[in-house]
């Protein structure tokens, strides 16, 4: 192949210690349908077999340069740096070597480049779930439409987008703003994105897809991303030091109109991720955690928090508050509409408070008001209650569990009395219903026990595989309210065996922490009904069925 002297884009590989998968990232680089590239595979001193499958790149393809750190900077922005001093393009793009780039994303961005005189150029992001496969679009809203913008002051939005790898830039405007990603800290990636946004003139949008990422989103360990580490305490302290950069980046920038706009986003988004594991931190990682957290929520502008959703604001004023176990149960309830066990209405100003009683401080009784919420009054279908499972008993001898459930319903929007109760489970998109009754306790609290029997469940002649999760329905007036079943934290998981499957029944494990019920084929219906009914939906297949169909009915 020969090599065009200046290449037009310099797409910059970085690896430490991937050798299984930088093959496929620098293949992705090949194979871009814009082929006067220049490829630098910039290594930040693996101790794998990187050097070799580097080299052994390197050798098949003329384009590609090796650089290797002498030593390892343990994280993205040293080996980033260092191919910016070698490269000779004037556009310049990032990959991770666990990524890819679809084929078109160099023509498409260089092409925004040429159309006019740009800082950058961003597309859209793919995510893939190397755990399920599945696909999105990261922040699909922000790159819907193709467009100019004029300064991040014409649409603050875009500082959701914080990824280096979605972007292809312009050498010039780097090196006119000594723009360099900063070293020794994680999360470089939102500084130097901030700075981007900041200093640009003028940045395209394009809705093409640019960058391929692959998610692994329980990864553990020395493998786990840097978001995947969010366990760790140094983790929040990164993300909070960076954080705190940006701001004074703004300030010395002559910026400070967006501080609004990027206290939100981290609220919306960087806090929004450790308040999913909440629920499974102990006392002393709370204590620390607010530690760390809440100086810097007390920094952040007022209009932020007015702009989240009332939930999220709660659970930001617990951890100020630093109440842990409250902060556990209000943070099960995120993005599911889950009520807490209690709520205090004031009678002096009848305004209904989150908890066991009135907050002490004005801003506890600003955060935590749920009176826009409307509990007493809103229909029943939202109605706020809050179901969970407090004993899981198997049945010996028996594909079932007993599940004790208690209901809470803060509000009493339901009527006095034993209430009647449904558990519905749907595996391969066959409903299972399990009538039962939730008996009074005190007022606004039922308990009452189930048995889910796994058996009874109809699924279809190939069997079914996947996860579900039951949900609890009530239905009072003609309405019908449907929500989650908080099962409790952490349980031994339990496997039981049906004539066709295996279920393990297993707490979820984040998020909420729902009940976890994993259906696995075997026997005959693994090994020969599901791989014949595979090969009989295939498209040619199914498009001459609906032939034949089509073909009866007109006769």
């Amino acid at each position: 192949m020969t090599v065009d002297p200046t290449p037009d884009v310099t797409v910059t590989v970085i690896v430490y210690n991937d050798a299984a998968r930088l093959p496929r990232a620098v293949e992705s680089v090949r194979r871009q349908t814009h082929a006067n590239i220049e490829i630098v595979i910039s290594d930040d001193h693996s101790t794998d077999a990187t050097p070799e499958v580097a080299r052994a790149l390197a050798a098949e393809d003329p384009r590609i340069v090796y650089l290797r750190l002498a030593e390892n900077s343990g994280g993205c922005s040293a080996p980033r740096n260092r191919a910016l001093e070698i490269a000779r393009a004037p556009y310049l793009m990032f990959l991770d070597s666990d990524d890819e780039l679809p084929e078109r994303a160099v023509e498409v961005l260089l092409a925004a480049h040429r159309e006019r005189d740009l800082d950058f150029a961003m597309g859209q992001v793919q995510r893939v779930r190397v755990d399920n496969g599945r696909r999105s679009l990261w922040m699909p809203h922000l790159v819907r439409e193709r467009r100019t913008v004029d300064g991040i002051e014409a649409d603050p939005r875009l500082l959701f987008e914080h990824l280096s790898t979605s972007k292809m830039y312009a050498r010039a405007f780097l090196d006119r703003h000594g723009l360099r990603f900063p070293e020794g800290i994680h999360y470089e990636d939102q500084l130097f994105s901030a700075q981007a946004y900041c200093l640009a003139k003028a940045f395209a949008v394009v809705p093409e897809p640019v960058y391929r990422w692959y998610i692994e989103p329980y990864a553990a360990g020395d493998t786990a991303s840097i978001s995947n580490q969010r366990h760790k305490l140094s983790n929040v302290r990164d993300r909070v030091h960076v954080q705190r950069l940006i701001d004074a980046f703004l300030a010395e920038s002559g910026h400070e109109s967006l501080r609004e706009d990027k206290d939100f986003k981290f609220l919306k988004h960087d806090f929004r991720m450790y308040a999913g594991d909440l629920p499974y931190r102990d006392d002393a990682w709370h204590a620390a955690f607010a530690d760390i957290m809440a100086p810097y929520l007390d920094t952040l502008a007022p209009g932020a928090f007015a702009r989240l959703p009332r939930p999220e604001r709660v659970v930001l004023q617990l951890v100020r508050d630093r109440r842990p176990a409250d902060v556990r149960e209000a943070a099960r309830g995120l993005g599911h509409t889950v009520a807490p066990r209690r709520l205090t209405t004031d009678p002096a100003t009848d305004r209904t408070y989150w908890g066991a009683g009135i907050p002490s401080s004005e801003t506890a009784r600003r955060e935590l008001d749920l009176s826009d919420l409307e509990p007493d009054t809103r229909p029943f279908f939202s109605a706020l209650l809050r179901h969970e499972i407090t004993d899981i008993t198997p049945v010996r001898s028996a594909a079932a569990l007993d599940l004790t459930i208690r209901t809470y319903d803060p509000a009493l929007r339901l009527p006095v009395g034993p209430q009647r109760a449904t558990l519905v489970l749907t595996p391969g998109r066959r409903r299972l219903t399990v009538p039962f009754r939730l008996s009074p306790v005190r007022p606004g609290v039922y308990e009452g026990t189930v048995r889910l029997d796994l058996a009874a469940a109809r699924l279809p002649l190939q069997g079914f595989e996947g996860v579900r999760h039951p949900v609890l329905r009530l239905t009072h007036q003609s309405q019908t309210h449907s929500a989650i079943l908080l099962a409790p934290l952490s349980f031994p998981p339990v496997t039981m065996q049906t004539p066709h499957h295996t279920v393990t029944a297993e707490p979820e494990g984040h998020d909420p922490g729902r009940l976890q019920l994993h259906w696995h084929p075997v026997g005959p219906t693994a090994t020969l009904i599901a791989p014949a009914v595979h090969h009989l939906a295939t498209p040619r297949v199914r498009r001459a069925t609906r032939l034949a169909t089509n073909l009866i009915r007109l006769k």
